[in-house]
């Protein structure tokens, strides 16, 4: 955001809060612009509008046992996922066997929550958290048995001190199920701001600001 608000010559003022609250306070003019990894779904187009995309990420899950499901772990173990249901189920069955009878920790009101619920709650128990770092101590202090979300998530918390125990497990599930990318969201009555953080987002994927920077604190490169 710092980049983009130097690319338009703004001065950009940063709030921050939890995820579950965000497009309340959007639509209610307490904020401008929303950045926190928000994948563009169409139910989401309902409530805001979006910028272009500026990231891809894919989600894996995490655990203290790096061998709890089968599957090469990281990007050599990719696995992508259309949104047919039918496909979705056939790509997760082997990890659903390998849950079954365990916990696994999820933020709520995420694009994870819904898959997880909807493809593991009726094998596995699942605990929903107000944020991902909740689900993390939980893991860590032993009461659930995985967590779900994005990796660049995922890297930055075992990155800590401390969380070096946590490792991921299974393959990074990518691709059109976690939709069209991650973008800025806006009231969809500003769209000349829209615009102008569009352009913004264009050069920053074209000049390589985009790849530097994930590739920097991600260790991978998020391009879309």
């Amino acid at each position: 955001m710092d980049k983009l608000c130097q690319k338009m010559q703004l001065r950009c003022e940063y709030v921050v809060q939890n995820w579950d609250g965000m497009i309340a306070s959007l639509n209610a003019g307490k904020v401008d612009v929303l950045m926190d990894a928000i994948v563009v779904t169409d139910e989401r187009k309902q409530a805001v509008a979006f910028s272009v995309p500026y990231a891809r990420t894919p989600a894996s899950f995490a655990a203290l046992k790096a061998g709890l499901l089968p599957g090469e772990p990281g990007p050599k173990g990719v696995r992508t996922l259309s949104t047919q249901a039918n496909e979705i189920a056939a790509g997760v069955a082997d990890l659903q066997k390998a849950l079954a009878g365990k916990t696994i920790g999820i933020a709520s009101g995420t694009v994870y929550t819904g898959f997880i619920d909807t493809y593991f709650g009726k094998v596995a128990t699942v605990r929903e958290y107000t944020t991902s770092a909740e689900a993390v101590l939980d893991l860590t202090a032993g009461r659930i048995d995985a967590v779900f979300d994005d990796v660049t998530f995922l890297n930055s918390i075992m990155a800590q001190p401390g969380n070096q125990q946590v490792a991921f497990t299974g393959p990074e599930l990518a691709g059109p199920i976690w939709g069209d990318g991650e973008a800025l969201a806006f009231r969809q009555r500003d769209p000349e701001l829209k615009a102008r953080f569009d352009e913004a987002l264009k050069a920053a994927i074209a000049d390589g600001t985009v790849k530097q920077l994930s590739e920097k604190w991600f260790k991978v490169d998020l391009t879309p």
